[in-house]
């Protein structure tokens, strides 16, 4: 069973033993889509060349995984901005890629504190969305416009000829290049 799915499962079963009656409640409250980011294993710190490839989904071959980690740890040491990959096989609860990216952006700490300058990027192969989040700091360069172009002109026509890695690492290089 793929690790999304585990995650999912033990998700869905702390919520489902957590609940309590609501027939006797009168008020009505407002639920929000959240996801338990803890229990996603957090990534390393980028400087130890710990994990910046996160591939919950199992995409990347292993030579691939080290291709995009070290061209992510190489632009890292020399600017101190932060990429995070992560694939994964399922957005649940969320409807939206993009704020699952920001959300676990926000959880994981992607990008330096006093800087906010961490971009985070999210493929769920099996239901076909991409988001890119990017700390406040990072925003200020690449914009949503630009991140919506590069996913639509760069990332997604690779993915549509089944070339995943190959649409995610020029996906990739073409945002360090904008934010240079």
């Amino acid at each position: 069973m793929k690790i999304g799915s585990k995650i999912l499962i033990l998700f869905l079963t702390l919520n489902l033993l957590s609940c309590k009656g609501s027939a006797q409640e009168n008020k009505i409250e407002k639920t929000t889509t959240e996801f338990d980011f803890s229990t996603i294993e957090k990534f390393r710190d980028t400087k130890l060349k710990g994990i910046i490839v996160n591939d919950y989904d199992s995409i990347f071959s292993p030579s691939q995984r080290s291709e995009l980690s070290d061209i992510i740890y190489d632009y890292n040491i020399e600017t101190t901005r932060q990429i995070v990959v992560v694939t994964i096989d399922s957005i649940n609860p969320y409807s939206d890629a993009q704020k699952m990216a920001a959300d676990l952006g926000k959880y994981w700490g992607v990008g330096t504190a006093e800087k906010d300058n961490g971009l985070i990027i999210l493929l769920c192969k099996p239901c076909q969305k991409i988001g890119i989040a990017t700390g406040f700091e990072t925003e200020l360069i690449l914009t949503d416009q630009i991140c919506k172009k590069v996913i639509d002109q760069t990332i997604i026509p690779e993915f549509k000829n089944g070339n995943f890695y190959a649409g995610i690492k020029n996906g990739v290089l073409e945002l360090i290049e904008k934010w240079k």
